[in-house]
């Protein structure tokens, strides 16, 4: 990782968000990017000089766009648009998602279509690299452009509203002059340039890109420990049979699942083993593809936001003029977010569809619940209900959320993606998948180890073993729901993940 991260509107990765999100990661504004800054700010100079009639700069905003106000009211009207347009409801983001806001909306201003004061950038990056971040609350915005939220940054660029500092939250003013920074002076167009982007919307699907993505790998490894606990065949997995599909996602998982199983007793012929299985196991890396295949799409249009312009209006430098703009409007984004909950409630469906096969000896031969005395213990028994509550919850979270607005502001804003709710409800079925997970590894470990020292694979067997460390044996009837909570944290904490990458690389 490099020391600084040069930020230029214009190729930031997610793998440099995420230095920057949660390495902390240092950040520059390119040097090369400040000249074109003050040219787009000098447009709006000369638009005031001339009194044209621009949106934010000399004319209010939303159902206000007819009031028009002077040059001198300038630092006012910008510090009353932050102050009134803060109105998030609790809980508060997290640090990591406020540094991904930070990052996001400074980069997108680079694209120097905005006219924002470059010192009020440069405060971006010390936020950043100084680690003051903004108390931003996480609902209450509706996607189109995140007004009602990301004022609350602008809160701290004054010097009002509370900041997390060094662990502890206080207020901006005592960070700011803690680090030797003073309040920012509003001039035209900056109020509006803080309140209106798409930042808070995009920092939580940055966020639930990542943990997407740590999901579906351990997801993949856990799938793979629950097919050696049933007996289940791998001629699913087959390298040519996925081939001959040609849905990317498949492919990359049955790879995957190929790689986890490696020197699995599965390899080994048994005539006990059904011809077929049933389908959440013969097809569990095709599901698990179609998640991958949904959040290549949600990362392809995030990496078009993170680094273009969304601001309204769009200051065109080069014609010497602003143009109202659509730019803010996140929907496409904001449809593959939905369409990942739907995924992610696909993968939520067969995780339990296995974990009702595996405790069935008509499918596995070993006793019922996984038990390991019969009628003396009850195993893996009235777990169904929790896992099931689970499941219920993710499809009730599923449904779609960006069909679902509101037309408000005298119905000059009649449209909205909901990119911040669809993100937030996806994370929490993210969150669910990890206990559900959690719930599988408790089967699959209890069913291999009923099946007496047969050879796991490589990846697997290591990510059982680790887990092993957690989560013992079920000999006897004991508090499963701590088990759960142990189990989930085992996931959540990254563990298991460690685990994983470790024996994959061997």
């Amino acid at each position: 990782m490099c020391d600084t991260l040069m930020l230029n509107g214009v190729n930031l990765t997610l793998e440099d968000l995420y230095d920057v999100v949660y390495r902390r990661r240092r950040v520059e504004i390119d040097p090369e990017v400040v000249p074109r800054l003050h040219s787009s700010r000098q447009v709006l100079f000369d638009l005031a000089a001339k009194g044209a009639p621009v949106y934010g700069l000399n004319h209010g905003v939303g159902w206000n766009k007819d009031r028009e106000f002077s040059s001198e009211f300038f630092e006012q009207y910008n510090r009353n648009l932050i102050n009134s347009h803060s109105l998030g409801i609790a809980p508060y983001c997290s640090v990591e998602e406020v540094r991904a806001m930070l990052c996001i909306r400074l980069n997108t201003a680079l694209c120097c279509r905005t006219g924002i004061s470059p010192d009020i950038l440069t405060m971006y990056q010390e936020f950043l690299n100084r680690g003051i971040h903004p108390r931003v609350l996480r609902r209450g915005a509706v996607g189109e452009g995140d007004v009602s939220t990301l004022p609350l940054i602008g809160q701290t660029l004054i010097g009002m509203g509370e900041a997390e500092y060094h662990g502890k939250v206080v207020p901006s003013i005592e960070a700011l002059t803690a680090e030797g920074l003073k309040p920012a002076v509003l001039g035209p167009k900056d109020g509006l340039s803080v309140a209106s982007s798409n930042a808070q919307g995009e920092s939580l699907v940055t966020v639930l890109v990542k943990e997407t993505e740590e999901l579906l790998r351990l997801g993949n490894a856990v799938y793979c420990m629950s097919l050696e606990g049933l007996n289940g065949g791998l001629q699913p997995l087959g390298k040519r049979v996925n081939e001959l599909r040609g849905l990317e996602g498949q492919i990359r998982c049955a790879a995957d699942c190929r790689r986890y199983l490696d020197g699995s007793y599965l390899a080994q012929p048994d005539p006990k083993r059904a011809l077929q299985d049933p389908l959440s196991f013969r097809c569990g890396a095709a599901v698990h593809g179609a998640v991958y295949d949904t959040l290549e799409f949600v990362k392809k249009y995030l990496l078009i936001q993170i680094n273009h312009t969304d601001d309204n209006p769009c200051i065109l430098t080069e014609e010497q003029t602003i143009c109202v703009s659509p730019n803010f409007e996140t929907t496409t984004l904001a449809l593959g977010v939905d369409m990942l909950a739907a995924a992610l409630c696909h993968m939520s469906r067969n995780i339990v569809n296995r974990l009702l096969k595996i405790v069935d000896p008509v499918f596995t031969g070993l006793p019922r619940f996984l038990t390991p005395h019969e009628v003396k213990t009850i195993g893996y028994s009235t777990i169904q209900k929790s896992f099931a509550a689970l499941d219920a919850e993710n499809r009730w979270l599923s449904n779609t959320c960006s069909t679902d607005f509101t037309p408000f502001a005298g119905g000059i804003e009649d449209h909205a993606s909901n990119l911040p709710l669809a993100a937030m409800r996806t994370l929490r079925i993210v969150d669910n998948l990890r206990y559900l997970l959690g719930m599988e590894a408790m089967h699959a470990a209890q069913a291999t180890d009923m099946r007496g020292g047969v050879d796991l694979g490589k990846v697997s067997g290591a990510v059982k073993a680790r887990f092993r460390e957690t989560i013992p044996y079920l000999s006897e009837d004991r508090n499963l729901s701590l088990d759960i909570a142990a189990a989930y944290e085992c996931i959540r904490s990254g563990a298991l993940l460690m685990a994983l990458d470790a024996a994959d690389s061997e």
